[in-house]
């Protein structure tokens, strides 16, 4: 612990934002809640945030976001929830509950956030309809584990009922026709990408879950997939408070080259026109002000972004210029390598990079660090 304790203290000294986790994911997974009290309580020290993928986002959501808050407490560290939701249809009345929690502990003094993408489905690997376990000794393990039949035996039963241990979201799909595979490694298997987790079992002619095997297996990788796990309402629900972010849970695309032999999520294109165009000019969930407000300086706020995220003197002029009446997402699941339409210029630090649409060849972006930063 101690180890771990200086690796914290070189990171946030050389800039680091903070200490961010995801527990719902092996290795991350074996953190206990007192080994993350202990290292938060060194980032708090240079003003860092702890951030979480939390141990649960569906059966043990509560109890996931009680612990969260309990690591806020006691490290007196500002924390915030990626990507807030309640996955599962069985969870979706816990919404309401979920974020009357973290307004309490607003009121309590403790500084509890969280971002949120606009979608209802989630995007992470195949492997995530699997016991932690058969990832403990990394990916070369999981695939040999899933080669032998007696393990497989083992891991299709667990995976076939719900447990309150991990968080299966083969179960919390409810359907494996509500699992959308799209990230394929090998040439052989990327014939089924955009293909439901159903039809491909009903094209082996094999039940879902040993089809979840035998893919990884075959691909030897997490596999790109896509749960169908939230509900429409829930989402307004998040979109009305003032405190939530908005953010993409994904990592930058282009529809060219390399980018276009896997599908990415839709939101990695359209999260952002999708808020300004669906939800503020179409439904009128919220403002434009209260949408732009979470979109810039609210999360640089909460991210420790020193003279970001607002239009003001002597800040870095970090500005996008887009048309409220025609800004929308365009990527779908089906074809998600899409711009969204309707911005018009883009400046980053003062210099413009998008002029008219069309990239201008400007790179004047530069590496962000925290408020510890000594070095």
């Amino acid at each position: 612990l101690d180890q771990m304790r200086e690796l914290v203290r070189k990171e946030m000294e050389a800039g680091a934002l903070g200490i961010g986790t995801s527990l719902i994911y092996p290795p991350a997974f074996y953190a206990k809640t007192e080994e993350l009290i202990e290292l938060c309580k060194v980032a708090a020290k240079y003003q860092g945030k702890y951030i979480s993928h939390m141990r649960s986002e569906g059966n043990q959501l509560l109890e996931a976001l009680d612990e969260l808050i309990r690591i806020s407490r006691e490290a007196k560290i500002p924390a915030e929830v990626y990507h807030i939701k309640a996955a599962g249809q069985q969870n979706w009345p816990k919404i309401d509950d979920l974020l009357s929690r973290i307004e309490a502990a607003q009121k309590e003094g403790l500084k509890i956030t969280a971002d949120m993408y606009t979608y209802t489905a989630a995007g992470t690997g195949l492997d995530a309809c699997l016991p932690p376990w058969t990832e403990d000794g990394g990916y070369p393990a999981l695939f040999k584990r899933l080669r032998d039949p007696a393990t497989r035996e083992k891991i299709a039963a667990e995976v076939s009922k719900n447990s309150d241990e991990w968080e299966n979201l083969y179960i919390g799909a409810g359907s494996p026709d509500k699992i959308l595979l799209f990230g394929f490694k090998s040439d052989k298997l990327k014939p089924l990408t955009g293909k439901s987790l159903a039809e491909v079992a009903k094209m082996r002619g094999k039940d879902p879950i040993t089809t979840i095997m035998d893919l990884i297996a075959e691909d030897e990788s997490r596999i790109g997939t896509v749960y169908f796990l939230m509900s429409e309402e829930n989402v307004k629900k998040e979109l009305a408070r003032p405190w939530i972010s908005f953010g993409s849970d994904e990592a930058s695309q282009a529809p060219e080259g390399v980018f276009l032999k896997s599908n990415p999520h839709p939101r990695a294109y359209g999260n952002f026109a999708r808020i300004l165009g669906k939800y503020v000019r179409a439904e009128k969930v919220i403002p434009m002000t209260e949408a732009v407000r979470r979109l810039s300086g609210l999360p640089a706020s909460n991210l420790g972004l020193d003279h970001r995220g607002f239009i003001q003197e002597g800040m870095f002029a970090d500005i996008v210029i887009f048309d409220p009446a025609t800004i929308a997402d365009r990527a779908t699941f089906e074809k998600p390598h899409q711009y969204a339409v309707g911005v018009k210029h883009v400046f980053v630090n003062g210099v413009q990079v998008l002029k008219d649409g069309e990239h201008t060849g400007a790179k004047p972006g530069r590496a962000l660090s925290g408020p510890g930063k000594t070095k």
